[in-house]
């Protein structure tokens, strides 16, 4: 098999901030890099790199045993290792004789067939190529990622007219599938799609604070959600990425644009901006930027705003926030009527939004065909690159096409070709349950999804739901493979949830036409767990049986999904928090997204694991232990163990106790198998979209020949021993001052669980047995003032209460 079908190796030359990052994502993926960079005199560039990604916060690994499959190495000692590899990504200076300078290096010692890209921001391929010889220009294409590169989706594909279609196919695969990336093919131009719009809307939010006299807060309080828009809007986001790098894409841009570019027209170099660079005030990771702490009230954290003078930067100009009232313009709660309220409502937000969307709006339209070949490319860039909800394109529909076309004249700004050739329709439109968007030919296309890709929302277009309720949805998703969908605020569990759950349960034991259940869905977050706000108005209202009828429901209900005659696979993404992650360990499988953030983190609220996850831990680790004892026995031989797992059970209870005492969450899909929520036999899919497809084909594979796991009913646990010597541990950590007072009772009810109760350590108790000690004890802590305490902070605050 050629390089060209298979990466097995990848050299990364470049250990900058995202040189490392894109190294740090590949071995996400399982596949061993080099790491390159220059040599200096008494310093290692890549080591150095790789140890700075091990203390990053987010981090770059999704597990920090990656680290392991990265070789560093230096340009003058170790570029015949990239002899060994079949992708080269170079991610050097921003400067065109620095990159020719590193290609040649490259072309003397890669092997061939190996495939080269840049990671370049904003220098077209073609300048990148010139002097190059027909050999490099044919393995050559441009792969830009997003900072940073595990968490940002976007990878920009530019190719050149000798660039060999196979070699296209191959990254496009593994940055889709092994690196998980949304991949967007552009045009070769300045700035591709998603920064020459960014920098583009960037610079207009800018121009029109100033030129309106407004607040960065009152800016970023109407750019942001009201619009569609992550909530750091203008000034936050230019923070995050560095004020420094801002004038670098400036010039970048104006190097390559036309002389009749619109970004030409509104570019301004302001002297406050390199007078905040000087002075040290590069955003976040600088002193500050446009929002900094109150250096006087460290501890408070209290953040001040910038109130810009455009001639100069003045340390001065930082005063008290004005977040609060930002947020109580009309504008900025206009947002939840659509779009076209937010421009159309007459105040200081509302004509900011209107000012710098108008300009932008009307560039991305103009651009068609230029940068990338339809709208939806576009949109895609910029929702993948930029977080935004909708694409320009999408964003114009929302106010209508029409309308705008009109405003835009009104106001003496001409109007876009493809607008005029959109006529009275919308760029998008459903056609036979498909997608469809308007092409520069003035014809409607289907948006085409790569093969491996089952998105619900596409199922939604041609069908009906199986049955619904407020909680929840049941849809069939084909083949006889149903799909759960939450619908509830933050994807809780309540009484309905539950229901449906059951619903389900028996339309699949009671047809022939289905034969398992997917749980999934495509909100931000998978599940936050129980409805906290209905758990406390039952405890207001003193309705004690009812809260209990409610905890038990839960148990019986995913004790039937884990018995039930079929195969249930879960896929989670985002937040699996509490009772979200207790449907995980209920299921057959698991098909998670790579980025799963899942946890049993109900100490936090003053509670603990009800729906049976103190049970489903237990016995995950007391199948690790018997596992390690197999595992043992067969290295050293069984003469010369003197014990086993199932005679000394308190090493599952204290790493269970461990786990769930202090809410150990496991901050991605590899870290939560390791964690022990999730099993070696689960699955990881690296891209969200092909999330659904990889469990429907998880469940379809379980549901041959399917058996449903027995009853365990011979589980063994430390008993009155184990309870005391796991709560002499927490009263360490309480005299150290790692333990609140409260964290002491809650974990003393959590001890008494996972003991067993009163229950001797040579007794055999079952899972009923466990989950009648789950209710009993969830029930006694919520009874208490403490746990009240912490769930109305939770409520209130968002955060935990430490009492």
């Amino acid at each position: 098999m050629s390089s060209k079908n298979k990466i097995s190796k990848v050299a990364v030359i470049g250990s900058g901030v995202m040189g490392s990052g894109i190294a740090a994502q590949i071995t996400n993926a399982g596949i061993p890099v080099v790491l390159l960079d220059i040599k200096l005199e008494g310093k290692d560039l890549a080591k150095d790199a790789v140890a700075r990604m091990l203390k990053t916060d987010p981090a770059p690994f999704m597990r920090k045993a990656n680290a392991k499959l990265i070789e560093t190495g230096n340009l003058d000692d170790d570029l015949d290792k990239l002899g060994e590899v079949d992708w080269i990504v170079e991610v050097v200076l921003e400067d065109l004789k620095i990159k020719h300078a590193t290609y040649e290096k490259i072309e003397k010692h890669r092997k061939k067939g190996s495939i080269v890209s840049s990671n370049t921001s904003t220098i077209p391929l073609h300048k990148l190529v010139e002097g190059q010889p027909d050999s490099f220009a044919k393995d050559f294409m441009i792969t830009h990622f997003f900072n940073p590169p595990r968490y940002m989706r976007l990878m920009e594909l530019v190719v050149g007219p000798k660039t060999d279609s196979k070699a296209v196919e191959t990254i496009r695969e593994i940055c889709d599938v092994k690196l998980g990336k949304g991949v967007v093919q552009t045009n070769d131009t300045p700035g591709f799609i998603a920064n020459r719009l960014g920098v583009f809307w960037l610079t207009a939010g800018v121009n029109e604070a100033i030129k309106q006299g407004i607040s960065i807060e009152v800016a970023d309080a109407v750019m942001s959600k009201p619009v569609g828009i992550p909530k750091t809007g203008v000034f936050g986001l230019i923070d995050l990425v560095g004020i420094d790098l801002m004038p670098k894409l400036a010039d970048s841009l104006l190097s390559t644009l036309a002389d009749d570019d619109e970004y030409r027209k509104i570019f301004t170099d302001y002297k406050f901006i390199h007078g905040m660079i000087e002075a040290g005030y590069t955003g976040r990771k600088g002193k500050g930027g446009f929002y900094r702490l109150n250096p006087d009230k460290p501890k408070a954290k209290e953040k001040q705003a910038l109130e810009i003078n455009p001639d100069k930067f003045e340390e001065s100009g930082y005063g008290k926030s004005i977040k609060k009232q930002a947020a109580a313009l009309v504008s900025v709660k206009a947002g939840r009527q659509g779009l076209r309220a937010v421009v159309e409502t007459d105040d200081e937000g509302g004509k900011y939004a209107w000012e710098v969307l108008k300009q932008t709006l009307a560039y991305a339209a103009s651009l068609v065909g230029e940068i990338a070949d339809t709208i939806h490319d576009i949109d895609e860039g910029m929702k993948l690159g930029y977080n935004w909800k909708h694409g320009p394109f999408e964003m114009i529909d929302a106010l209508g096409p029409k309308w705008f076309a009109e405003k835009l004249e009104g106001e003496g700004i001409a109007v876009p070709d493809i607008l005029f050739k959109l006529g009275d329709n919308t760029f998008y439109k459903i056609e036979n349950g498909k997608i469809q968007y308007f092409g520069t030919d003035g014809k409607y296309h289907d948006v085409q999804r790569p093969g491996g890709v089952l998105l619900l929302r596409d199922i939604k277009l041609s069908s009906q739901p199986v049955m619904k309720n407020g909680s929840a949805s049941v849809w069939d998703i084909g083949d006889g493979v149903l799909c759960f969908e939450h619908t509830s605020k933050m994807n809780t569990f309540d009484e309905g949830t539950f229901e449906m759950l059951v619903k389900a349960q028996k339309t699949i034991e009671g047809s022939d036409d289905y034969k398992a259940l997917v749980v999934y869905n495509e909100a931000s977050h998978f599940s936050a767990g129980a409805n906290l706000g209905l758990a406390m108005f039952m405890i207001n209202i003193a309705m004690w049986p009812q809260v209990e009828d409610f905890v038990a429901t839960g148990q019986r209900v995913f004790m039937g999904l884990k018995f039930a005659p079929f195969p249930v696979v879960s896929a989670p993404s985002g937040m699996a928090l509490g009772g979200g992650c207790e449907i995980l360990l209920s299921s057959d499988a698991v098909q998670a997204h790579a980025e799963t953030y899942t946890g049993l983190v109900e100490v936090g609220v003053g509670i603990i694991p009800g729906w049976g996850g103190c049970k489903e831990m237990i016995l995950r680790f007391q199948q690790r232990e018997r596992a390690k004892f197999a595992n043992d026995m067969g290295k050293i031989g069984k003469d010369n163990i003197w014990f086993s797992p199932d005679t000394t059970p308190v090493g599952a209870t204290r790493k269970a106790f461990e786990t769930i005492g202090v809410a150990t969450v496991g901050k991605s899909a590899h870290e939560a198998v390791d964690i022990g929520y999730l099993r070696e036999s689960d699955g990881i899919t690296m891209n969200r979209d092909r999330l659904l497809y990889d469990a429907k084909a998880r469940a379809l594979e379980l549901a041959k020949n399917y058996a449903p796991p027995e009853k365990v009913e011979n589980i063994r646990l430390g008993g009155a021993g184990a309870k005391a010597a796991l709560t002499l541990a927490v009263s360490d950590l309480r005299k150290s001052g790692k333990a609140t007072p409260y964290d002491v009772v809650v974990s003393d009810h959590l001890a008494t669980v996972l003991s067993g109760g009163g229950a001797d350590y040579t007794e055999d108790i079952s899972e009923d047995d466990l989950l009648k000690l789950e209710l009993s004890e969830f029930m006694n802590l919520l009874h208490n003032e403490g746990t009240f305490a912490r769930i109305e902070h939770m409520l209130e605050k968002g955060k935990p209460l430490r009492n």
